[in-house]
């Protein structure tokens, strides 16, 4: 199966699904993204704060793969916002990944309650990165609307993606309208409410009639919606599974149902970007 992709504001394009190694041990890392590209995921989503950069680097090493074939994402620490840490942990990162260029750099979190809420200089950092050919593309993560609008009012240069939680239960529908107003595309983590999913009658009921599982209608969810997703796995079967939502469609009362399912802030299942201040 071919993995769509969709085409981003600066000219390059992205898999709309991919393989995300939240949680993964370091030490299994490797494997475990060895299995994801065997299943036929070429696009890989880590971050410095996942602590399992170099796993990835290795899977990556390891692998038949030409560097063209692969799309690879990671994100910076909270630790290193200041523009001198964050150039240095952004070559820190490539190093780490044995790779000249990410594809995709992130902010991983805005931190408005730290660093006198100077997020804006860390964003002038990835663009000097981009500038330098050290990544393809930048973008952020888990900003919400307000901080989007700050980066672009004073930089003038509108990040690529915005990740976010987004799921049935927490669709995040003000971000997502003001992403689309940015031209930002959304990128969604914990897709399927960290499985959540499976134990919702509504869910269930449109997976027996379309003879899908409950994440499989959610992943497809996501993708008719335009997100870009990239649900985490360590089994290989079910890394098989989750990339088998291309072969069909669900029609637009399944959409509509799924997205009753929204329970606004109480479905959140992470952080609020407003306050989350953890610094590791």
């Amino acid at each position: 199966m071919t993995v769509p992709r969709i085409t981003l504001h600066d000219g390059t394009s992205i898999p709309q699904l991919g393989f995300g190694v939240f949680q993964v041990p370091p030490e299994e890392t490797a494997a475990t993204v060895a299995l994801a590209l065997e299943a036929g995921y070429r696009h890989i989503d880590t971050a410095q704060m996942y602590g399992n950069e170099a796993g990835v680097g290795q899977a990556i090493k390891d692998s038949a793969l030409g560097r063209d074939e692969l799309y690879i994402t990671t994100k910076l620490n909270n630790g290193f916002h200041r523009p001198d840490d964050a150039r240095r942990e952004i070559d820190a990162s490539l190093e780490r990944l044995g790779i000249e260029q990410t594809d995709l750099f992130l902010i991983h979190w805005p931190l408005p309650t730290q660093y006198d809420a100077d997020f804006v200089s860390t964003w002038r950092a990835l663009i000097e990165a981009q500038e330098a050919g050290r990544t393809r593309s930048i973008g952020v993560s888990n900003f919400q609307p307000a901080h989007l609008d700050r980066i672009v009012e004073e930089t003038g240069v509108v990040p690529v993606v915005n990740q976010v939680e987004v799921h049935p239960f927490f669709a995040n529908e003000d971000v997502r309208a003001a992403n689309q107003r940015r031209g930002v595309l959304t990128e969604a983590w914990s897709p399927i409410a960290k499985g959540a999913v499976n134990d919702d009658d509504t869910i269930g009921e449109i997976a027996s009639l379309v003879g899908r599982t409950p994440a499989q209608v959610t992943l497809r969810w996501h993708l008719q919606r335009g997100d870009i997703i990239f649900p985490k796995s360590m089994k290989a079967e079910r890394m098989r599974e989750n990339f088998e939502i291309f072969d069909f469609e669900l029609d637009p009362a399944h959409v509509s149902a799924l997205d009753e399912l929204d329970r606004g802030e109480a479905g959140r299942t992470g952080p609020n970007p407003d306050t989350f201040d953890y610094i590791p």
